[in-house]
């Protein structure tokens, strides 16, 4: 399961100059910053994860209070689990850019589109394929 976070929604869309290529370098300058700056905020959120731990790690005297305590650091804990996959996700996407294969699908070849690349800048399946892939999935056939 991918997070998206508020900040994709809120960072500014790129528009392309009429005639402008897919992919050209001012587009890939676009999603490179866009995808550092979202693992940057990853990273932050992570930090403070760790102080609020750090901070409020003191076992509280009622066993209420303690299971509520230790239900809260549990999801903490998981959210982070699935951010810290999300981060290896952006890194590969980064790596993709230096390589030119970012916004092209790994399996057709094809481009993904701006649309998609603007609201998952991690994905690296059309949706066409990406369909096709969770419904090989959903019937077992890997």
């Amino acid at each position: 399961m991918e997070i998206q976070s508020d900040f994709i929604e809120d960072y500014p869309a790129y528009v392309p100059a009429k005639g402008e290529e897919y992919m050209s370098p001012g587009m890939l300058e676009h999603f490179k910053n866009k995808l550092t700056a979202w693992k940057m905020q990853l990273i932050e959120e992570a930090n403070s994860t760790v102080s609020h731990l750090q901070r409020d790690s003191e076992t509280p005297a009622d066993p209420n209070d303690r299971a509520s305590q230790e239900e809260e650091f549990a999801l903490e804990l998981r959210t982070r689990d699935r951010e810290r996959k999300l981060i290896a996700k952006i890194d590969k996407s980064l790596k993709m850019i230096e390589t030119g294969e970012y916004g092209y699908c790994k399996i057709s070849g094809e481009e993904i589109g701006l649309g998609r690349m603007e609201a998952r800048p991690t994905a690296d399946l059309t949706v066409e394929m990406k369909t096709k892939q969770e419904l090989r999935e959903k019937q077992g056939v890997a």
